[in-house]
């Protein structure tokens, strides 16, 4: 009998000490908001000067923190889809964009042909992961299907494909498109944790699985 309530006892520790973390995608998709808010910013010409460069580099290096946090957390709870997008979302679009800035800054303009291929690469990679998300039609679907339209029109601005009197007409198109993932990313944290806090739908998330 000694020997059954000292082994429940150490069950029940095991348990204590293995409580599962709370899922961080609210945090994540904030990062991701700051980072759409400061694109659409910088691509509509409203803050374009090395000392701006360098704060967006700024805050994209805070936003790089917080995604890799989820992504590492959303991997270890066995979510694949979402830690994965996570996971390179904090290298290319936080890391590797903040030490761009902060390069911009100190030494000048860069060759932005280089970000026009790594923006066709990681188009190729969000159009062809799209389908993971679009299982459950809802914000962050919605979400993805922005970024989709967005990332292929950097990758045509920065590569120079087009006259730079059309490229500028055209910059709009990605600006607007990272602003509506902002705003529906902004709402889909927002609620996730206070309908997490009521337990129950205080903010409505409008979605639907397909058949």
């Amino acid at each position: 009998m000694a020997a059954e309530v000292i082994e429940m006892c150490e069950t029940q520790e095991i348990k204590v000490q293995t409580k599962e973390w709370s899922n961080p995608t609210a945090a994540g998709l904030v990062a991701l908001a700051v980072a759409c808010f400061c694109f659409f910013a910088l691509l509509n010409g409203y803050v374009d000067t090395p000392g701006a460069r360098l704060l967006i580099g700024c805050w994209l290096m805070g936003g790089f923190v917080i995604q890799i946090v989820v992504a590492f957390l959303d991997l270890k709870a066995g979510n694949h889809t979402g830690g994965n997008t996570f996971l390179f979302f904090s290298a290319f679009f936080m890391l590797s964009a903040g030490l761009g800035m902060f390069f911009q800054f100190y030494n000048g303009p860069l060759d932005v042909a280089v970000d026009g291929f790594v923006w066709v690469c990681l188009s190729l990679v969000l159009v062809l992961w799209a389908p993971a998300f679009f299982k459950t039609v809802g914000l962050l679907s919605m979400i993805v299907l922005c970024l989709a339209i967005a990332l292929p029109f950097l990758a045509i601005i920065d590569l120079g494909i087009l006259p730079a009197s059309l490229s500028a007409d055209l910059v709009v198109i990605p600006a607007f498109a990272m602003l509506a993932a902002a705003i529906l990313a902004i709402y889909l944290s927002a609620a996730i944790v206070v309908n997490t806090a009521y337990g129950r739908k205080v903010y409505p998330l409008p979605e639907y699985k397909r058949k």
